[in-house]
């Protein structure tokens, strides 16, 4: 009985510890080509995000676009803040392998140009 208990605990711990675990949300970092207006840069966010959403593990994937109010120069031409982010690691990691192959990876650079990214749990 003690065995099946400690089974159980073990399960339930690793089921808990999923349901409770966060969503994947890639930061990049981001220079905007020559005279680009920010209304450009919202249009092809919502391109890129309609694309990379049809991927395998594309599903519920949101992205945003942030612009600085007030921010000091990083030296690296960051214009924006590029966020994107999926439902679970598992559908990241789908997308991910499905990404670099893919058309809407050949979009990259029409009017923006990343030169950085992190990822991070969002909680």
């Amino acid at each position: 009985m003690k065995k099946l208990a400690a089974v159980a605990v073990v399960a339930f711990s690793l089921v808990s510890v999923q349901s409770f675990a966060g969503s994947p949300v890639q930061i990049w970092k981001c220079g905007m080509d020559g005279d680009v207006a920010e209304e450009a840069i919202q249009e092809y966010a919502a391109k890129w995000e309609k694309g990379a959403a049809a991927l395998p593990g594309g599903e519920g994937m949101s992205t945003d676009v942030l612009f600085p109010v007030a921010a000091a120069a990083d030296g690296n031409g960051t214009d924006l803040v590029y966020l994107v982010e999926w439902a679970s690691f598992a559908d990241y990691g789908k997308w991910w392998d499905a990404y670099p192959d893919s058309d809407v990876a050949a979009t990259e650079g029409e009017v923006l140009s990343c030169h950085g990214s992190a990822l991070w749990e969002k909680m």
